[in-house]
């Protein structure tokens, strides 16, 4: 693998409005999301990795990498103790305080957040700058932005299918316009029947679905999720009376990551099977 030094390295923390200034680059990185170990490992750089939080678990070797924290909060004291030279923190994810107190503890920050499907791209090329794995993660980047741009094309001249998508089931929520999924759902060229909920992740009741009356219903493919509800004394609707419901990996649809791309084709397969 061929690295690259520069005098200084320089990215932007989009959401904290803190610059990142890294003499070198980075080798010690503590990574607070799983998405931000997938990139890391995705250009080169998995083994710089000294800490990070819970399910990070791709690629198989984000296994054996110590968990400093979770949805609970990150331990402090054991970023102080690891000494990282770079810290990649979640902004939608990590708690502002804990947020807040890594960077006024001095470490440097990198706020790994990304809010498209494009940005994906973007964000392994600012992690190959912090790290001097540019030529990879340049390479990585290309290579996702073409299969991304071919996945469009596939499915723009498609029929619409009408979807409803099932975040959870207790609750029963689901997703809508500003979402991550719906970006997913629109390149498959669904659409989605709650697209226009007031909130991003918005509660629903069955009553309302079926109102609704979606061609196909997608699941997070968790067995709580999938056992939550019995579809099938709602044959009205025309997902359950065709049986095109469809349970998807979420770790595919929900990381902003290189791995997504497998999600949308996944999600484009099942629309696929409707039509």
């Amino acid at each position: 693998m061929q690295h690259s030094v520069k005098g200084l390295l320089l990215a932007m923390v989009c959401s904290l409005s803190v610059s990142v200034a890294v003499a070198a680059p980075a080798k010690r990185i503590i990574a607070l999301s799983p998405h931000s170990v997938e990139m890391l490992y995705a250009i080169g750089a998995g083994s710089s990795i000294l800490a990070t939080t819970d399910h990070a678990d791709f690629p198989a070797a984000a296994l054996d990498i110590p968990r400093i924290g979770g949805y609970h909060g990150v331990q402090i004291e054991r970023v102080i103790e690891l000494n990282p030279d770079l810290v990649l923190v979640w902004g939608s994810g990590n708690k502002a305080e804990d947020i807040e107190r890594i960077t006024e503890l001095g470490f440097k920050v990198f706020n790994s957040d990304p809010k498209s499907l494009e940005a994906v791209a973007s964000e392994l090329r600012a992690l190959g700058e912090l790290t001097g794995y540019e030529d990879k993660a340049n390479k990585v980047a290309d290579e996702y932005l073409a299969d991304l741009a071919e996945l469009r094309k596939q499915n723009l001249e498609k029929s619409e299918v009408k979807v409803f998508y099932q975040l959870w089931s207790t609750p029963l929520m689901t997703v809508s316009k500003n979402s991550w999924i719906q970006q997913i759902i629109e390149v498959c060229h669904g659409d989605n029947v709650y697209f226009d909920a007031a909130s991003d992740y918005p509660q629903v009741s069955l009553e309302a679905v079926l109102l609704k009356m979606p061609e196909v219903i997608l699941q997070s493919q968790d067995k709580g999720n999938i056992l939550g509800v019995d579809w099938s004394q709602w044959q009205e609707i025309p997902a359950v009376k065709h049986k095109h419901i469809y349970p998807l990996n979420a770790d595919l649809l929900h990381r902003a990551a290189p791995r997504a791309l497998l999600g949308v084709n996944a999600l484009c397969e099942a629309l696929d099977k409707a039509r």
